[in-house]
């Protein structure tokens, strides 16, 4: 995540939320992305260190465990910004301009000049976060789906490139011999089906066989990340291809029903003080066509409404539409719900939050341990890529 400074309710919903629950079912690495902040921010190079704390003390507000999560900073770590000078040596051009999100961007940001390298390469950038530690799912919305795809053409072309020893053939066939005839056959015969046809189910039988032959120690590790490539009709897997974990996320818009953004001035803060949330909500607008409190109203024309669907259950969220649609409560009744569930929520956030900004040398100490976790991981795919790439003399 960019380093925005202290995080709002939408940042919760749309992210930090899923983040918190997956650290439980996954190794997740969440990191400080200030390299990204200056690809489009690079003249305002003061806001950022007290944005990057302000940040992660949201982070563990809401409920991310540094003893589960590896949290760090990704300036921190050169071996990221290595990664991505050695992928941009075979990435063609073509691959980072046809992103929708280049031109989207460059749409929206016009007042500042975004000709720049690297803003023009920020997606290889961020495949080099992603493909540092070999990771196997990022948890994006679609709208964030094609910078992972690039990053898994990335990281097979890479693979094509450099993951071919000159004695390839020879290797693969050693591999296949290390095998029974019957498993030998079935892996030549998925591969064709695959390259034919792009077959996906084709591809996951083979796989399959191959693992099972790795968990049998019948192959090598070597072994059998070559024949993992060699259904691919790729050199060994250098790097990880990883996939989309499309993930399901409340999207709250802002207090005057627009997009939740710092720039437009409509947002509640993760740790704002409940009578600061008190007088925001208050003074939400409402559906314009309902002038008095006599008139009915449409909770669809109303920006609370979206506020019901993600923080009332169904009891209250019927009260509202009854109550609304025949004008039997007013629109500061309606809004009360809301106020009260975004106070219960913020309590706990507030009260780590505390201890935290108590003792900022914890904060401090918490990001150095995440930083040196991800160096041993990232230092290690480093040297497995300079020897494939012939820069390990």
């Amino acid at each position: 995540m960019r380093p925005t400074g202290a995080l709002h309710l939408g940042h919760y919903h749309g992210a930090l939320k899923n983040w918190v629950r997956l650290q439980h079912e996954y190794d997740c690495f969440y990191f400080v992305a200030d390299w990204h902040a200056l690809t489009t921010h690079y003249e305002e190079r003061g806001v950022i260190e007290k944005s990057v704390y302000d940040m992660v003390i949201d982070w563990l507000a809401a409920g991310i465990d540094p003893e589960k999560s590896t949290i760090f900073i990704q300036s921190r770590l050169p071996e990221h910004a290595e990664l991505f000078t050695l992928l941009a040596m075979g990435t063609p051009l073509a691959w980072l301009e046809r992103m929708p999100t280049y031109k989207d961007q460059m749409e929206k940001l016009k007042d500042r000049d975004l000709a720049t390298y690297g803003f023009l390469g920020y997606p290889l950038l961020q495949a080099a976060d992603i493909l540092i530690y070999k990771a196997s799912f990022v948890p994006v919305g679609e709208d964030q789906a094609p910078h992972v795809e690039i990053t898994r053409e990335v990281a097979r072309r890479f693979n094509h490139l450099y993951g071919r020893a000159a004695n390839h053939q020879e290797l693969v066939a050693a591999a296949l011999a290390s095998l029974s005839k019957d498993d030998a056959r079935y892996i030549e015969k998925q591969r064709k089906a695959y390259g034919q046809d792009g077959s996906a189910e084709a591809l996951a039988r083979g796989e399959a066989v191959v693992r099972k032959a790795r968990e049998a120690a019948t192959l090598d590790n070597d072994g059998a990340e070559l024949l993992l490539g060699h259904l691919k009709g790729s050199g060994k897997s250098v790097l990880t291809e990883p996939a989309v974990l499309l993930t399901e996320t409340s999207k709250l818009p802002g207090l005057d029903g627009d997009k939740m953004s710092k720039s437009r001035g409509n947002t509640i803060a993760m740790r704002d003080d409940p009578a600061v949330v008190t007088t925001k909500v208050r003074r939400m607008p409402t559906d314009p066509q309902r002038v008095r409190r006599t008139d009915p109203g449409d909770p669809l024309r109303c920006p609370v409404w979206q506020f019901h669907l993600v923080y009332s259950d169904a009891p209250t969220q019927d009260w509202v539409k009854h109550g609304c649609t025949t004008a039997g409560i007013g629109c500061l009744d309606c809004k009360q719900p809301v106020i009260d569930a975004i106070l219960r929520e913020q309590q706990p956030w507030r009260e780590r939050a505390e201890a935290y900004l108590a003792n900022p040398k914890q904060i401090h100490w918490i990001v150095e341990m995440g930083t040196e976790r991800a160096r041993t991981v990232a230092r290690q795919t480093m040297k497995d890529v300079r020897e494939a790439m012939g820069l390990n003399y």
